[in-house]
């Protein structure tokens, strides 16, 4: 794939022109922000659902990542009002833990919803939860994501 950008755990990219990618999503959530007028995209690695006061600004939680990724897209010319989203990962990846850190996926899912929903960002596609680990490519050039999973198989959302 031409021009691959990969973004790591708790980071975000912005790009055009570009796949942007993220691997490893068990219980993180990739968020693909998207204009598709100047064809600008976003994708945050985030690994939890929100920051405490007074955390410092980074891209590894839900809130910081979606307002991180938005001004990055905004000094390139994206209008607010015209983006939109999608979102994969939010898995239970190990069956042996506590029933609380089990729910990690699904509290990343909600915040995600909460913080795009406060932003008046459209969530026009997910794929959350399940038991599998994720890989995501995100292409700025159209705003299509692909989502491969860990054990096999691969979902355009």
């Amino acid at each position: 794939m031409s021009n691959e950008i990969l973004v790591g755990v708790g980071e975000f990219r912005v790009a055009k022109g570009a796949v942007l990618k993220t691997i490893g999503l068990g219980s993180c959530i990739g968020i693909a922000l998207y204009d598709p007028v100047i064809k600008v995209g976003g994708l945050a690695h985030v690994m939890l659902p929100q920051s405490n006061n007074g955390t410092k600004r980074s891209a590894k939680y839900a809130d910081h990542a979606v307002e991180m990724m938005m001004e990055a897209m905004e000094r390139l010319g994206s209008d607010r009002k015209r983006v939109i989203a999608k979102m994969a990962g939010g898995a239970q990846i190990f069956k042996h833990m506590t029933m609380d850190m089990l729910k990690i996926g699904d509290r990343n899912a909600e915040a995600v919803k909460l913080v795009l929903k406060d932003y008046g960002i459209r969530l026009v596609s997910e794929d959350i939860g399940g038991n599998q680990g994720r890989t995501v490519y995100f292409f700025t050039n159209d705003g299509r994501m692909l989502v491969k999973y860990s054990k096999g198989g691969e979902l355009w959302i």
